[in-house]
């Protein structure tokens, strides 16, 4: 085979070369570089110079979509790095146009070393302003005029993708300030793309609802306000197989769920989902996407005024539902590890009474015919107890499960509306703190019109926080609505992760005393202190009005009234233990 060794020229190969067609998009929206313009001009090239592709199963192909010229090397590309860990299954490469193969001089560098070692052929099919092909033989290793050539493209190349992220920089920072004005990428999740309405100017993107992931939103919250802990919420989701918000974008485009996720330091670690997670379920309600702000490097992007950007007409929460959410993540932060793997139903609800710590069930393995027993667990707390107790896992189940169902299990059910009200505190607390923030960077500025940036900006912040100091706080309102069953009814529905909910939610506590010794077979109550803390402490107060007095031992069939040596307490509500209810718009969902 003979060829022109000069690049530019009109080269013709004499013998038929095994090429691979080589395409790449960074947009996969990008409809002037389409893979299908860009497979045409390849064919055309290849036609022209003796290259075939093959055919069949045997076609030679690297088609890379979404991929950055700038950021990601050839050899780190999804297909196009597989064929040039192969080089032997081939013998030219062929390109649309230079930009599609590298912007950067680095790459280009590592390309053409990689071309010599392996004495291939660099195929271009459309040369500089749409010229004819430009040709790199690489296969002759004392030619040094291809790997020139090479350089002085990949040096234009690079000028050209510094020029265009320069553009598309000024371009973003310029459409971040536009109210309603989506730059692109993927959206905040619980948001999809729409074009922008004609009453906005009908130009560019906005940001609408996603009602798939919306709904997913809704239920999460749902959940979060039964009682669920952050943690048990995630496994739900897993479990029905919910796509994680990573996912639920790559589903919407139609592609391949997971990719790279950090692990150890200079380590990545490829996952084909991306799982949810505590962590992720509170990041995301703690978003002020929620409230449709625009966010700009984790910080909202703010007017003259101050005032958050809005990146969307239809906000998925409201200030009042998004801080009510965030009060209930801060009541869930100590108790969100997962117990869906323990079937001990009093856990958080059994105490020992000497040093208050909580009890947990021990199932003594090692002896099988032996009933669990709940134990005060203060040597796992690094403390000291003057006197632990233990009790029988199954007496003190039976016994708390027939004293709630008498005291309360006739209680209606209802369902709880807020009408909200509005506090501006937390919002002028992260108001107030980006302004700290900012007011560390003064002086730092050497420019004029840098330090007329950082003075606009704390001017917009100084004027927001003066307009939230001036709001007023105001009360929410609670209405109850009767569902026409009662705590028993939705007893007997719950499993025991349910019920143990239920008795959480009710303030049930059992304080439990060390035992005499003797051969009980019953449970001793003068042992116990049941106690109920919250909203139904007045149907428990009225029911133990009524109570008679009967044995000192409690029988699972009878059920335990109130006796002398059983103290059955109905304490005030502690308001700080109150869990925020959700706002109506979310408990109707």
């Amino acid at each position: 085979m003979t060829n022109n060794p000069n690049p530019l020229a009109g080269t013709v190969f004499t013998g038929t070369l095994r090429g691979v067609r080589c395409i790449r998009l960074s947009v996969l929206t990008d409809e002037t570089t389409s893979p299908e313009r860009q497979r045409e001009a390849d064919d055309n090239a290849a036609a022209a110079l003796n290259i075939s592709f093959g055919e069949g199963d045997a076609l030679r192909e690297a088609v890379d979509l979404d991929v950055s010229a700038s950021k990601i090397s050839p050899f780190d590309r999804p297909q196009l790095g597989q064929w040039l860990s192969r080089p032997d299954d081939f013998d030219a490469l062929v390109w649309w146009r230079f930009d599609r193969a590298i912007r950067s001089m680095g790459h280009m560098h590592a390309l053409a070393e990689w071309a010599k070692e392996h004495r291939k052929v660099l195929v271009f099919a459309e040369g500089l302003g749409g010229g004819p092909p430009m040709v790199f033989d690489f296969r002759n290793p004392t030619d040094i005029m291809s790997e020139l050539m090479m350089v002085l493209f990949a040096f234009a190349a690079q000028v050209e993708a510094q020029s265009i992220s320069d553009r598309v920089t000024g371009a973003m920072a310029a459409i971040r300030k536009m109210a309603l004005r989506w730059r692109g990428s993927r959206p905040p999740y619980g948001y999809m793309p729409a074009p922008m309405p004609k009453e906005h100017g009908g130009v560019g993107w906005t940001l609408v609802q996603d009602p798939d992931a919306v709904k997913i939103i809704l239920r999460i919250v749902k959940e979060l306000v039964e009682g669920k802990t952050v943690a048990a919420v995630a496994a739900g989701l897993n479990a029905d197989s919910i796509p994680s918000p990573r996912d639920h974008w790559a589903v919407k485009k139609q592609r391949e769920k997971g990719g790279k996720t950090g692990g150890a330091r200079g380590q990545s670690v490829v996952r084909k989902v991306f799982r949810w997670t505590p962590t992720v379920i509170g990041r995301m309600l703690r978003n002020e996407t929620l409230l449709g702000w625009k966010m700009h490097k984790g910080r909202p992007v703010r007017d003259a005024e101050g005032n958050p950007v809005m990146a969307t007409e239809t906000p998925i929460l409201t200030r009042e539902e998004f801080d009510r959410i965030g009060a209930l993540l801060d009541s869930r932060s100590i108790e969100n590890s997962d117990r869906q793997d323990t079937d001990a139903l009093l856990l958080r609800v059994i105490h020992c009474d000497s040093c208050g710590g909580r009890m947990y069930l021990n199932r003594q393995e090692s002896k099988k015919n032996q009933a669990p027993v709940y134990k005060c667990n203060f040597h796992a707390r690094g403390g000291t107890c003057e006197a632990p107790a233990h009790v029988r896992g199954d007496w003190v189940d039976e016994y708390v499960e027939a004293e709630f169902l008498r005291l309360v299990g006739s209680v209606q059910t209802s369902v709880t509306t807020v009408i909200p009200g509005y506090d501006p505190g937390p919002e002028l607390a992260a108001t107030i703190a980006e302004f700290k923030e900012h007011q560390e960077q003064e002086g730092r500025q050497k420019s004029r019109h840098a330090r007329q940036a950082w003075q606009d900006r704390a001017d917009a912040l100084d004027t927001r926080i003066a307009d939230l100091e001036s709001r007023e706080k105001t009360e929410e309102r609670r209405e109850r609505t009767p569902t026409g069953r009662t705590i028993a009814d939705e007893w007997a529905e719950k499993d025991t992760a349910g019920k143990r909910a239920m008795l959480i939610e009710a303030g049930v506590r059992l304080d439990v005393r060390r035992g005499v010794r003797g051969g009980w077979r019953k449970l001793d109550v003068r042992r116990v202190d049941f106690t109920i803390k919250g909203d139904l402490n007045p149907a428990g107060e009225e029911t133990a009005a009524n109570t008679d007095t009967v044995s000192a031992e409690f029988d699972p069939v009878k059920g335990a009234p109130t006796t002398p040596g059983n103290s059955m307490r109905v304490a005030e509500t502690d308001p700080a233990l109150s869990v925020p209810e959700p706002a109506r718009e979310l408990v109707d969902a």
